[in-house]
């Protein structure tokens, strides 16, 4: 299958996935969820979703078991927008790339007002001379 066709696949089940869990998922478990991506297998019977979570370590546990639970209403919905022969069973897996890229950024910022701290206090300093 080609590269272009499962790349177009991905995006739809990820656009049906995201759509469905903003406004027709009713489990409080899941809350806070940003599908980030989607991996298709290359015979479109099995997807992995990944999906980052706002918050700690038990919430993102919480939605992923909401998430795993709501799997059969997902594929619903994706069967009803994708016509295809098979309908992709869901997996669903935390995203540790976009945590990594929050953290590293959140450093970054720090780093940057301490800098900035430092350079006030030296100008002050000098000012006082």
């Amino acid at each position: 299958m080609s590269s272009r066709r499962l790349a177009r696949m991905a995006q739809a089940i990820r656009e049906s996935v995201s759509s469905a869990i903003l406004s027709e998922l009713k489990d409080p478990r899941v809350q806070d969820v940003t599908v980030v991506g989607v991996d298709v297998s290359g015979d479109l019977r099995s997807a992995l979703v990944r999906v980052t979570v706002r918050g700690d370590a038990k919430s993102q546990s919480l939605t992923l078991h909401g998430l795993r639970s709501a799997r059969g209403f997902l594929q619903s919905r994706i069967g009803d927008r994708l016509k295809t022969r098979y309908t992709p069973v869901l997996e669903f897996a935390l995203d540790d790339e976009a945590r990594q890229h929050l953290e590293a950024a959140q450093l970054l910022k720090e780093i940057e007002q301490e800098r900035i701290l430092t350079v006030d206090t030296s100008e002050e300093s000098m000012d006082s001379d």
